[in-house]
């Protein structure tokens, strides 16, 4: 279960391909190519548990270099592409990397980068260079594409996002392991979803978030092609369905949101029956949505709740998810516990903070007091989501415990009216969250982003507040509706709230 195995018995079979550019890259091209890299990263005295960083788009060199540093012990860091210079700064400080990549396409910004970094001692550029960076290829071809003497796995440390506050660096915690030793996700993929030799898996979402990277390199370890796109669009991704006979993919509800968006003779002349295996997480999806979905595509969708942290995992088939509709899955990596504030467990259909028993260890790196703050008295440990289990233990999300709108004293969670204004006709995308009230504390406030910006008007926020009152209580609809041509959304699709709920709470010293 590793490259380095395909490579010998399949070299020339491709262990991915460029969606937009075509560009190919074999088993025996990736082994010998990441064997360089591991050689390289030795003879710069980089040994096993030290960081380094990516910066870089979705290219064809990105795979090559997390697999070089997978090979040769390395802790390595995927940082998104879309920060600011003083965003990637802070994280290259935070995880102590010593060694940077970045791309020509980021030139911009590595320009910007180039006086900080203080602590990072060799820095390289992708398709190009400029000035303080170093040639990546011509560097990589210097070095023998043989495997090092002391080959041990190495493992991302990876970002969160940084949605609630400043990105947290999560770090594995465990013994290093030999570099083809399987782990639950393998098996998960394996046994559950049937990934394996031949399995065409197209991935549209960024490279350096943690599903994308971690599941991609797991159909590698597995034998079969991944197919990266660039960048996402909803027809060109059916159509890439189509052309490459894809058996297997991820993604994220904002992407289903977008296919059903799609006119339908735009939408339904792509042939997606090759789609064996269709995975999503990331954000709960709204049922109508996936019901529409599981319609048009069929009882082929898996579902599941789990974070960067890796801590646990929930994971339902479509058929346990009609069965129980709005639910995330039952617990197939540690055990799912309910607990109110005092830390004490609630029983069956009551909402509360959602902890993991028995799950995989995790640390926030530099960082002991948000990894306290993450862990119960009897050491389960938390993502901060607010949730239920039903009678059957299956697992329902309500929100984020950092957004949830308090009212006159009532709870309000706003992914209920969320899930209802996304399948409005007239709605793209939306966001439900507290903005100040001088009588109540807070009030519920939603930003919408039409189908059609031409739409946006106050006749348009009057008829979604009255779509909201006839399907839940008043308390939880809007009371006010603003329009925004575009919402902030990470390319992976989750939400970044805070940077729209923060406009409404400048110049307030409490922010509930």
């Amino acid at each position: 279960m590793h490259p380095y195995i395909h490579a010998q018995t399949s070299p020339d079979k491709p262990a991915y391909v460029m969606a937009g550019s075509g560009e190919t890259v074999t088993y025996g091209q990736l082994d010998a190519q990441s064997n360089r890299i591991a050689q390289l990263f030795r003879s710069l005295g980089l040994k096993a548990g030290d960081h380094i960083a990516i910066f870089m788009e979705n290219n064809a060199r990105f795979f090559e270099f997390c697999w070089g540093a997978q090979r040769s012990g390395l802790t390595y860091t995927a940082i998104s592409s879309r920060l600011t210079a003083a965003e990637v700064d802070y994280i290259v400080a935070d995880c102590g990397a010593r060694l940077f990549v970045t791309s020509k396409y980021l030139a911009d910004k590595a320009a910007d980068l180039a006086p900080l970094m203080a602590g990072v001692t060799n820095r390289y550029m992708v398709d190009g260079t400029i000035a303080r960076y170093q040639p990546w290829e011509e560097t990589v071809a210097r070095q023998p594409a043989t495997p090092i003497a002391d080959q041990i796995m190495g493992r991302d440390m990876l970002y969160s996002s940084g949605t609630t506050g400043r990105p947290k660096g999560v770090l594995p915690v465990g013994e290093p392991q030999p570099i083809d030793a399987s782990n639950a996700l393998i098996e998960i993929n394996r046994k559950l979803y049937g990934v394996g030799s031949d399995t065409i898996y197209l991935s549209p979402a960024p490279l350096y978030h943690a599903a994308p990277l971690r599941f991609n390199m797991t159909v590698m370890k597995l034998g079969g092609t991944c197919v990266l796109m660039e960048n996402f669009d909803a027809e060109d991704y059916l159509r890439l369905v189509e052309t490459h006979k894809v058996t297997h993919t991820q993604l994220v509800p904002t992407m289903f949101v977008r296919f059903l968006k799609l006119p339908d003779d735009v939408r339904l002349k792509y042939d997606v029956s090759s789609l064996r295996c269709a995975i999503h997480a990331a954000a709960p999806c709204p049922v109508p949505v996936k019901e529409k979905m599981i319609e048009w595509w069929g009882p082929i969708l898996w579902e599941y709740y789990a974070g960067t942290e890796g801590n646990g995992l929930t994971l339902c088939n479509s058929q346990e998810w009609l069965a129980h509709r709005g639910t995330v899955g039952k617990a197939v990596v540690g055990k799912t516990r309910i607990c109110d504030d005092d830390g004490s467990e609630l029983p069956i259909g009551q909402p509360g903070t959602i902890y993991f028993a028995d799950g995989n260890p995790f640390q926030y790196h530099n960082d002991p007091k948000k990894t306290g703050e993450s862990r119960h008295p009897k050491g389960w440990t938390t993502l901060g989501d607010v949730g239920y289990l039903d009678a059957d233990g299956f697992l329902y999300l309500t929100d984020r415990k950092a957004f949830m709108i308090i009212s006159g004293g009532v709870n309000i969670f706003p992914q209920e009216a969320e899930n209802l204004l996304i399948d409005h006709p007239k709605v793209m995308d939306c966001a439900v969250f507290g903005v100040p009230n001088d009588d109540f504390g807070e009030e519920v406030k939603a930003v919408v982003q039409p189908r059609d910006m031409s739409d946006a008007s106050p006749a348009l926020a009057e008829e979604l507040i009255a779509y909201c009152k006839q399907h839940l209580s008043a308390i939880k609809c809007p009371r006010s509706i603003d329009f925004e041509a575009e919402l902030p959304r990470h390319p992976t699709g989750k939400l970044y709230k805070r940077l729209l709920r923060d406009r409404y709470w400048q110049g307030r010293e409490n922010k509930i």
